[in-house]
């Protein structure tokens, strides 16, 4: 198979470490390049790239919706999202996807099986790109409300326009979010803060957290946040970001290949990897 990602940039992706995995882990001969273009050069790039023969590729930022006018068809969750992070070759043309969300989701629940069930309260700080995703995944994940957190609250409200299911959501500003912590089964970190350098920042205060609840941040670098050592703090159990990381890749893979990879096997050597061991 001939796989890759495409974005700008790309020179610090783990992907093709990830996918070189799931191809070893499933017997799957192929590569997995990288295909870095400035957003100048895009549309002429992509057209380029359709002449290669690729069986598939992943899209990151800034692509994600760029690439959309490229495609023959969209799935029903990137049709929602507007956004594509997979794209497979068919007979019909390239096709794209967007795993991020339920990648998210299942991430999730291979660590917590019991913690997204039909009266789970999730609380998700912020209302970008990837909180798209993965607020529509949780509601179509059978929970009982996904309340969204965000300076500002008229970009949370955009946001629940698209629940179209029983779930319950209502936007909050943060402090709103934070004063009403006690009530969430799960917390979920969506933004970019606490990433290097800026470590030590963290987007509220978990000092009113529920006993026991479900910490997720999707932050990988680092491994460990901020805001995931005050819940660590607070006795919560920890989700983090390499995990959704791990597990949107592997649905990519699933999608190209028609595989079933497991994600958890290469878990603790994707950690290893993240902390230089």
């Amino acid at each position: 198979m001939k796989l890759g990602l495409v974005g700008y940039p790309v020179g610090h992706s783990l992907s093709p470490w990830i996918h070189e995995r799931l191809m070893e882990q499933q017997n799957v001969s192929g590569t997995y390049e990288l295909f870095e273009t400035s957003p100048e050069s895009f549309d002429s790039y992509i057209e380029t790239l359709k002449k290669e023969g690729l069986d598939g590729f992943n899209v990151t930022v800034p692509y994600k919706e760029t690439i959309i006018p490229h495609l023959t068809d969209l799935d029903d969750s990137a049709r929602v999202l507007g956004a594509v992070n997979t794209v497979k070759q068919t007979e019909r043309g390239w096709i794209g996807y967007n795993t991020d969300g339920i990648g998210f989701v299942d991430s999730i629940k291979n660590r917590f099986p019991e913690r997204l069930h039909n009266e789970a309260q999730i609380l998700m700080l912020g209302s970008g790109g990837a909180a798209r995703g993965i607020y529509h995944a949780l509601i179509q994940s059978g929970v009982a409300r996904v309340d969204v957190a965000n300076r500002t609250p008229a970009k949370a409200e955009a946001l629940l326009e698209m629940n179209d299911t029983m779930v319950k959501s209502k936007a909050l500003d943060l402090q709103e979010a934070e004063e009403d912590l006690a009530r969430y089964d799960v917390v979920i970190q969506t933004t970019s803060v606490g990433m290097s350098p800026n470590h030590n920042q963290a987007i509220i205060s978990l000092k009113r957290l529920k006993p026991g609840a479900v910490v997720s941040d999707i932050v990988y670098r680092p491994m460990e946040t901020a805001f995931l050592i005050d819940a660590k703090a607070q006795g919560a159990s920890l989700h983090y970001g390499h995990e959704m990381l791990l597990q949107q890749a592997v649905y990519a893979f699933k999608i190209w290949t028609g595989t079933n990879p497991d994600a958890f096997k290469l878990l603790d050597e994707f950690e290893s990897k993240l902390k230089g061991v």
